[in-house]
């Protein structure tokens, strides 16, 4: 980019609130013109496709044609600059942080926010272009091959961050819009649903025993009967936990047993 053009901006995001104060924090920056803003992936796709911006700031979560799929619908040649934008901590950032510009992780302050913006400057030189396309020709890739289970989750939990592999969880439990992971005597919050993370355990590992319950099986030290088909689950630690009638067909096949 020259001194004298300004840095074409298109905001993606289905939530205005999220759209209103990447906006807000644009307009504090004289070389930055915002072309549109769009609320879901199809106006996203026109939009890049018909106004040619220079950079994108694009939701990964969003009903119909997530950012993935607007990746996708465009192609790698045809995109710009993108700084991904999320509210979940997944194992993915670790690729947005390679196959993008940058990524913004909700909610996100002003000093974060000029770090993204500032990349973005960096990579929109002339000789950053070809460097881009290749980055998301690799994310495309990325995309479109299998995905493996995460081997470990990020956790944070005052001011920290750390991680977890899956062979040190005990047992995962729901709690409303989270996962509680307990780990030995200590517990951590992560914002998940039961299905979602579901697809990161390991499937040779962990097993559903309830709809609200997930177990490590190396953890399981005892299988008692219980009431109307039930079984009580037992850890090594003592931990007791109901295995409900509708989740005891799935031990045998792990076990190489039958119930």
């Amino acid at each position: 980019m020259t001194e004298t053009q300004k840095i074409k901006t298109v905001i993606v995001d289905d939530e205005p609130p999220a759209r209103n104060k990447i906006h807000e924090l644009l307009k504090m920056e004289p070389d930055v013109e915002v072309i549109d803003e769009c609320s879901n992936g199809r106006e996203a796709v026109i939009s890049i496709a018909t106004k040619s911006p220079d950079l994108v700031f694009l939701d990964i979560q969003m009903p119909e044609l997530d950012g993935f799929g607007v990746i996708e619908a465009l192609g790698a040649e045809r995109l710009p600059a993108v700084i991904f934008v999320t509210a979940y901590d997944h194992y993915a950032v670790q690729a947005f942080e390679v196959h993008a510009v940058d990524y913004l992780l909700k909610p996100f302050d002003r000093q974060r926010f000029q770090t993204a913006l500032g990349r973005a400057r960096e990579h929109l030189q002339v000789n950053q272009r070809e460097k881009i396309n290749q980055q998301l020709n690799s994310l495309l890739r990325q995309l479109k091959s299998p995905k493996p289970q995460s081997e470990r989750f990020v956790v944070k939990s005052g001011g920290r961050v750390f991680f977890l592999k899956n062979d040190e969880i005990d047992w995962i439990e729901a709690a409303g819009n989270y996962v509680r992971l307990h780990v030995g005597t200590e517990t951590h919050l992560l914002r998940e649903t039961m299905n979602a993370i579901q697809k990161k355990l390991d499937s040779g590992r962990f097993i559903r025993i309830h709809r609200s319950t997930f177990v490590n099986i190396e953890k399981i030290k005892e299988l008692q009967p219980w009431f109307h088909g039930e079984y009580v689950v037992i850890l090594r630690d003592g931990t007791q936990l109901t295995m409900s009638r509708s989740y005891r067909s799935n031990l045998p096949e792990l076990l190489g047993t039958t119930l």
